[in-house]
């Protein structure tokens, strides 16, 4: 370790150590990139999302209150619903009208269970294909959450609603069809094939299960959006932060810290995944086309190329916004941009910056290449050094 980075490590502590922690100073480190050694980065993403406050006084007691809120949520979302279902028409006696799963009531519990399944499938397919490039998220986790293993409870999990809803399907598309093809209709997208994974014996839950569960309970607590296709995106990186804290006590409670630095992080970016909203001022239509107005700002001539070649900012911009650019870079670079955007008051303006960067930075490339080309380089982007990426940014940023 440097002289410098052990330093930079002494920095950290100086601002964190303070009663009141100093929230500029604080961001001013961080945007430089945080330290992963003794869970800085964990402590300060957990300050700079607002999931904890500047008195460190009350962070035990805080964290305290929202981590049993957690398991509120798990015992009213998914313990209960589950207990429910499991006794639900154990006998003829016991179905009622209201209960019945045709009854065609909104309101209904079936009719709520019907829709949450779908919710559901959608997650599951999406969460075990999180970070296929490695084997994290398929590894079982240290902590696995008693609530939900407990023996004593004999419920249906969302492991076994997604097990028997799939097989329903299957079991629907043999009828129909009259022939006995048992494949999985997720067959075509090899990583959600619920077969694909090796099986954790019983009392073990992978990662992308706490994952599963994080996204389902966000989607049950916020039906307005619910779940949209690329949150798993957003929530992967958070959930491998705070799962990979060095300090065992805080790593316990990976799953509900990440909840609620999720919850709180989807508050200013959820305008994004919500379709009414794409062509308002708080849409992503705007914030694609405001990439565009600054890269003509910074540099007509590439922005007159990409123009005259009618390569629209939606080609590639939707994805790198929406995504906060998880899509684009190795997941530890990937962490290494959300330590600036986090430390940046306005980090979603500066995410524009960062956008309108990385096309500066492969400038020559586009102004040579003819639309095929530009279109591989950016949806495929070339610079893997981040950090020149986020130089560039604050450079765009300061000459404001």
């Amino acid at each position: 370790m440097s002289s410098l980075h052990k330093s930079r490590i002494a920095d950290f502590h100086d601002v964190l150590k303070e009663p009141t922690i100093a929230l500029e100073k604080l961001r001013d480190l961080s945007f430089s990139g945080i330290p992963c050694e003794g869970g800085l980065r964990c402590l300060c993403w957990k300050i700079l999302l607002n999931y904890l406050p500047l008195e460190r006084a009350s962070w035990t007691s805080i964290l305290a209150k929202q981590r049993e809120l957690y398991s509120q949520f798990l015992r009213e979302m998914i313990i209960q619903p589950g207990i429910a279902k499991a006794n639900m028409g154990v006998s003829r006696e016991d179905v009622t009208f209201e209960d019945h799963p045709l009854n065609p009531n909104p309101d209904s519990r079936w009719n709520t269970y019907f829709k949450d399944n779908e919710v559901l499938l959608q997650i599951d397919k999406d969460v075990r294909r999180l970070c296929p490039d490695i084997s994290f998220f398929q590894r079982a986790t240290e902590y696995p959450c008693l609530l939900i293993l407990d023996p004593q409870n004999e419920f249906e999990t969302l492991r076994k609603r997604v097990e028997q809803t799939t097989l329903k399907s299957q079991t629907v598309a043999r009828n129909r069809s009259g022939v006995t093809n048992m494949s999985s209709p997720h067959k075509n997208s090899a990583p959600s094939s619920l077969n694909e994974y090796e099986v954790l014996p019983n009392g073990c839950e992978a990662h992308w299960e706490v994952v599963e569960r994080i996204l389902f309970i966000y989607a049950k607590l916020n039906p307005g959006i619910a779940y949209v296709q690329g949150m798993n995106e957003i929530v992967g990186p958070l959930y491998y932060t705070f799962a990979t804290d060095p300090n065992s006590e805080w790593k316990e409670h990976a799953e509900a810290d990440t909840f609620f630095c999720f919850t709180n992080l989807m508050a200013e970016i959820r305008d994004n995944f919500i379709k009414s909203l794409d062509d308002s001022q708080c849409g992503i239509t705007y914030k694609m086309e405001k990439v565009y107005s600054t890269l003509k700002d910074k540099d007509m001539e590439l922005y007159l190329k990409l123009q005259e070649q009618n390569i629209k900012p939606q080609f590639f911009a939707f994805r790198w916004l929406t995504l906060l650019l998880s899509q684009e870079f190795l997941l530890p670079d990937v962490i290494r941009i959300w330590d600036s955007l986090f430390a940046d008051d306005n980090r979603f303006d500066f995410l524009l910056l960062v956008c309108c960067a990385m096309l500066i930075l492969i400038r020559e490339q586009l102004l040579e290449g003819d639309f095929t080309i530009n279109m591989r380089l950016l949806q495929d982007y070339p610079i893997t050094d981040v950090c020149q990426i986020l130089q560039k940014a604050k450079e765009l940023q300061d000459s404001k």
